[in-house]
């Protein structure tokens, strides 16, 4: 009898992994689709903009004379933004095997499953500038190194470099998935903005587009980065002025998007390691942080997308260079890494419990659904007398998303977060509000800003 149980919660144990590990793969393919759909909703947007310059009366025209050549220049940079996204695509190693039959979850019930796509607004495309938080990673962790990534041994052999690796299942969704990808290479040729452009490429990629394309623009993100990171750097090295190359401090940084606070904690002489649940984030911070030659490698062109609030045609089609630094060459830490998966479900790992020095959140405690199931792992993980340092506002992300499922969403005043953190065995040694902006076009007539609770806390020691 007791056999017969055990036997059948293991047969559960194992469905409901398979089925996590379908949505996974559903929501992977789902997000990579997005991406390879950008060329096709981009062109959507010109054509739309097309339209409707069709429709004014000749002599506004006339006026406006100057706009389909715009156009064309924007189709020029939606050409170069694509070969950019399918560079990094090719370089991407999937940690699923994608080819894999996902019809198990169609008719399933998915009470109580944590599904990787959860995230905020998942949509069918993905442009360069855009903010989506959608489709999540489930744990698995890559180790960054000076001279390579060595990735962990649950990366399967999938690459789709050379075309996804897949079974000899013709009539699979996986085979329909893979053919979408490698048409992707007939459609847009791999032409960059210091690359030739091949003869049989459409008209509008001709360099009669790109003539009066603005110089590239100077690192902007360099001022952001100095109101929200500079802050919480110097507060690092003020807590751990003697760190030494033998025994370095430990600090996480949740929510580290694509990657560039962990490192310049790591170049601080920490063993630093990002947490990120977005697959989006990950494909491209993986590419930056390890497939990038050079410093400013790749030109992109992120203010395309919006005609709104803009000085001029020019402030809309200037390039910027990414990455500004080489990430191989900054000077990292050795044991520098980026973890994929849910912050809760990855941290909550007994293995975490008084692990880490430092916890740095930056704009990262407003992505929760409970943000008290945050501050209590946040506390769990952290050695005692470790710090939590945090910067960032309180938009919840999930506060005006209404669906079927009813994401639960737990908005709490910042005086309330302070009140849990004290719960948790915090106290506080720093706090003062700074004023930041978040991924803003500095060259938009309108500009977001933010006054953030920046805060350093200490977890008290626990009595023996």
């Amino acid at each position: 009898m007791l056999n017969t149980e055990a036997e059948a919660e293991a047969e559960a144990v194992e469905r409901r992994r398979k089925l996590e590990e379908a949505l996974e793969v559903k929501a992977l393919r789902r997000i990579i689709s997005a991406y390879i759909n950008y060329p096709e909703a981009s062109e959507e947007d010109i054509k739309r903009y097309e339209r409707s310059f069709r429709k004014l009366p000749q002599a506004h025209k006339v006026i406006l004379s100057h706009l389909p050549l715009k156009f064309q220049k924007l189709r020029w940079c939606i050409a170069q933004n694509s070969y950019f996204i399918f560079e990094m695509l090719k370089a991407f190693e999937p940690p699923l095997d994608l080819s894999q039959d996902t019809d198990i979850c169609q008719d399933q019930h998915l009470d109580n499953i944590t599904t990787r796509c959860c995230g905020l607004n998942c949509k069918e495309s993905v442009k360069p500038s855009s903010e989506e938080h959608g489709g999540g990673i489930s744990g698995t962790c890559v180790a960054i190194k000076e001279e390579k990534i060595e990735h962990s041994n649950e990366l399967n052999d999938v690459s789709l470099s050379s075309g996804l690796k897949h079974q000899n299942n013709t009539n699979s969704v996986g085979d329909d998935w893979c053919k979408e990808f490698q048409d992707l290479g007939k459609q847009f040729p791999s032409a960059s903005c210091n690359e030739n452009i091949s003869s049989s490429s459409p008209r509008w990629l001709s360099p009669l587009s790109r003539s009066h394309v603005p110089l590239v623009d100077v690192d902007k993100g360099q001022k952001e980065r100095d109101q929200c990171y500079k802050p919480i750097l110097e507060e690092l090295e003020r807590l751990f002025p003697n760190r030494c190359k033998e025994n370095p401090p430990t600090c996480l940084v949740p929510g580290a998007g694509l990657g560039r606070l962990a490192l310049e904690i790591s170049c601080l002489g920490f063993v630093s390691q990002g947490n990120e649940f977005s697959y989006y984030m990950m494909i491209c911070s993986s590419f930056i942080l390890n497939a990038t030659q050079t410093a400013r490698e790749w030109t992109i062109f992120p203010w395309i997308h919006s005609n709104c609030n803009s000085l001029s045609d020019n402030d809309l089609l200037r390039p910027v260079s990414i990455p500004d630094i080489h990430p191989a060459s900054a000077g990292i830490t050795e044991g520098f890494s980026m973890c994929g998966g849910d912050f809760v479900e990855v941290y909550s790992d007994p293995s975490q419990e008084g692990y880490w020095d430092a916890v740095v959140t930056c704009f990262f405690l407003d992505t929760a659904h409970n943000i008290v199931e945050y501050i209590e792992v946040i506390s769990k993980i952290l050695k005692d007398g470790g710090v939590w340092i945090n910067l960032g506002p309180l938009l919840y992300h999930f506060a005006d998303m209404y669906s079927l499922e009813d994401e639960m969403s737990i908005e709490l005043s910042l005086e309330d977060v302070k009140k849990v953190a004290l719960h948790y065995g915090f106290e506080f040694e720093k706090e003062s509000t700074i004023e930041t902006t978040y991924t803003t076009n500095p060259r938009s007539m309108m500009q977001h800003r933010y006054y953030t609770a920046f805060w350093t806390m200490r977890k008290k020691t626990t009595p023996a």
